[in-house]
This record gives C-alpha cells, sequence and structure tokens, in this order.
C-alpha cells in the first residue's frame, strides 16, 4: 500500500477563498464591473447581521457552516443599480432607497447566485455535496447578533473586506466547522460549465435528431405512394 508523502489538504482559509472568488466572479459579471477582496483576512468570534443590509445564508452537508455578507446602503444601491441597468433596465425605474424591497430582492437573488456558484465548486473540487437554504436578506438600522443554528463542533469564524468598482466597501462573514480535506488520491477536477455552451449543444442535438426524422416521414410517403 502506497500513501503521498506530502498529501494536500484543503483547509479553512482554502474554503474561505473559494467562496471569495464566488463572489468576485459573481457579482463582477452581474454589475459589469470590477471587484476586489482584501489579501488580509480577520480572525473572528462571531458572526452577525449589520447595517445596512445583511444577508445570511445556511448550508449543510459534507460540511455546515453560515455565511453572511453585511452591505452599507452605498455598497449596496451601487451593485443594485449596476445590475438592473446591466439587465437593461431604464435609471428612472430602479429604486432609489436601500430600504426598498426590491433592493433586497435583487441583492438576495445575488446571494443566492454566489452561494450556488460556491456549491458547485465545493462538488467539483473537493468531491463533497452541501446544500442551502433561501438567502435572507434584511434591511438594518442597528446591528444583530445571529446565533448559528446548525451542528458546528469546532466553529470558525473569518471577515473579509471587500470593495466595489467604486471603492465601496462591504464585508462576507463565514462561520464553519473546524475541518480539513486531505487528498488521497490524485484526481482531475470537472470544469465548471458554460451555460451558453450546453444551450448551443442542446440545440444541436434537437436539430440532428429532427433531421433523420425528416427523412423518414418523406420515405414513409413515398413508400405510401407506391413509388
Amino acid at each position: 500500500m502506497s500513501t503521498q508523502s506530502n498529501p494536500v489538504v484543503f483547509g479553512t482559509e482554502d474554503i474561505l477563498r473559494s467562496l471569495c472568488n464566488s463572489v468576485t466572479k459573481v457579482l463582477s459579471v452581474a454589475t459589469n464591473s470590477q471587484l476586489h477582496y482584501s489579501a488580509m483576512v480577520q480572525r473572528i468570534t462571531r458572526t452577525c447581521l449589520k447595517p445596512d443590509i445583511g444577508c445570511f445564508v445556511l448550508f449543510d452537508g459534507g460540511f455546515s457552516g453560515l455565511v453572511v455578507i453585511n452591505f452599507s446602503a452605498p455598497a449596496a444601491m451601487e451593485l443594485y443599480e449596476r445590475y438592473m441597468l446591466n439587465m437593461g433596465m431604464s435609471k428612472d425605474e430602479l429604486a432609489s432607497a436601500y430600504t426598498s424591497d426590491e433592493v433586497s430582492n435583487v441583492m438576495g437573488e445575488l446571494m443566492n447566485q454566489i452561494v450556488g456558484d460556491f456549491t458547485g465548486k465545493v462538488a467539483r473540487e473537493l468531491q463533497t455535496h452541501i446544500t442551502q437554504n433561501q438567502p435572507k436578506m434584511l434591511a438594518l438600522n442597528k446591528q444583530v447578533m445571529l446565533s448559528v443554528d446548525t451542528n458546528l463542533d469546532e466553529p470558525e469564524a473569518r471577515r473579509v473586506t471587500f470593495f466595489t468598482g467604486r471603492n465601496n466597501i462591504f464585508y462576507l462573514e463565514l462561520a464553519i466547522d473546524r475541518t480539513e480535506f486531505i487528498k488521497m488520491n490524485d484526481f482531475v477536477a470537472d470544469e465548471a460549465p458554460d451555460p451558453d455552451a450546453l444551450i448551443d449543444q442542446a440545440g444541436q442535438q434537437a436539430q440532428s435528431n429532427a433531421a433523420p426524422s425528416a427523412a423518414d416521414d418523406h420515405d414513409e410517403l413515398l413508400k405510401s405512394l407506391g413509388i
């Protein structure tokens, strides 16, 4: 029996980095702008929702945890406006206040896309499965402490600072059980699926299936006419 002398270990900071990359990827594409996060990460003792807009998602499965994102009002409005304008909406049709339900709904949808991208990477890169609940987005005027309603035996919490294209700030907080993924066997992680490529492939498959069907119908017609 052979073992790896220097096994690859994937720990809390690696999971956090993967999550941070999902945040920048999804929000950059959705808003057609560049976001980045600090190279320094804070070790914190607890997670909490803070003003002006706080959002949280619980996940469970291969490992359990909690993701919190706290947006300042300027950051939330910038991301909301850029996203809606990128979707083809007129500026006159946009909500004017971060307390609007429309802003909360949009930010919740973006949070859902972020965690969806993250869970997909977990499945491909760590070969395990996690599920998430529907993101909860709240407009707040004071700090709210969150009690993590999930089974964390040895919780670890981290906070990362993000910067929007206009240098508005928001924060991501992650609380998960202390865990390490150790690579026992070599494997190549699957590539992330390209939605456009999948649509094109499905269209080409439909066309190829339709062509023989039309030819068969033509042959049957000729046979029925005795030709």
